[in-house]
């Protein structure tokens, strides 16, 4: 932690929190359903790419019968969200609710909008980042678009196993009828819009911009501590380490800093110790003094 008294820095994010927060919250998971539901009818349903969950199928079932995808995602999500309200708890359905409304009401208001490609390839592509991108505002707005997650998390509860491995077998499950009722092509295509989605709502949960983490070990820690407190504005975290040649105790320098900032830290070190051990990697995200923080 920085020392007592020393100024915020000026790119911490404060916290929003009570009634503000709830409308915030529930902005990001209406605009992200309706992400989600302009992806879906402008790349998913036109090119019959089932890539898990309701909405995949809803797109098998309006294959074969050709009911609207908006009228299955409902007929389907509103028992899942009775199930998790019964199942899951009080907190479970206020946080999924508004998401499991909104998002088949966006999908049938959308379902018109022009059709941009029918190439399957790029429709895989651009509607798994679609998807990704909207749900991952949804996860942001600490949301659910409810659907077959729900059923995941219902059958975690019971039998004990992880939740991605019960979300991979729930969408696997839909993906595999998409591929005998479509065509094995089709699921293939799918698979490759299930990948994007999932790296699309890492990237929109957990950001961009990667923070560094730095490791020193160096003889003069005292010194480069000193640098890092007075020259970056930074805190820092003494871990104890033993050398595993030497056997000697010596500590190790844990320093978390911008992306912008690892140049000037990389130039102090050398400065004061040129033959200084540094190790530096990526952390997705930081919650704490100096950086973001969580309401």
């Amino acid at each position: 932690m920085p020392p007592k008294g020393r100024k915020r820095r000026i790119n911490e994010v404060f916290p929003v929190s009570g009634p503000a927060r709830h409308v915030l919250d529930s902005m990001m998971i209406i605009i992200g359903s309706f992400i989600t539901a302009l992806a879906f009818n402008m790349f998913l349903l036109p090119n019959h790419i089932a890539s898990g969950g309701v909405s995949g199928l809803s797109i098998v079932v309006n294959s074969l019968f050709g009911i609207e995808p908006a009228y299955v995602q409902w007929a389907l999500n509103i028992p899942l969200f009775a199930a998790g309200f019964l199942l899951l708890g009080r907190n479970y359905a206020i946080r999924s609710l508004l998401g499991t409304v909104v998002l088949p009401l966006f999908v049938y208001l959308t379902k018109d909008w022009i059709i941009p490609t029918t190439d399957p390839l790029l429709s895989s592509l651009y509607g798994g980042i679609g998807v990704g991108l909207g749900l991952g505002i949804v996860f942001r707005g600490r949301g659910s678009t409810g659907g077959l997650s729900t059923l995941a998390q219902i059958i975690q509860k019971f039998s004990g196993q992880s939740l991605s491995t019960c979300v991979v077998m729930m969408d696997g499950l839909v993906i595999t009828l998409a591929g005998i009722v479509l065509s094995p092509e089709k699921a293939l295509y799918a698979l490759i819009g299930l990948y994007i989605t999932g790296k699309i709502i890492d990237a929109v949960e957990l950001g961009l911009n990667y923070t560094k983490v730095a490791y020193i070990i160096a003889e003069k820690t005292d010194e480069i501590s000193e640098a890092v407190l007075v020259h970056l504005d930074r805190g820092l975290t003494k871990l104890s380490a033993r050398g595993g040649y030497t056997g000697d105790n010596r500590p190790v320098l844990m320093v978390v800093v911008g992306q912008s900032e690892v140049t000037r830290l990389k130039t102090l070190v050398q400065q004061l110790e040129p033959t200084a051990f540094v190790i530096i990697t990526n952390a997705h995200e930081v919650l704490g003094e100096g950086f973001k923080r969580q309401a």
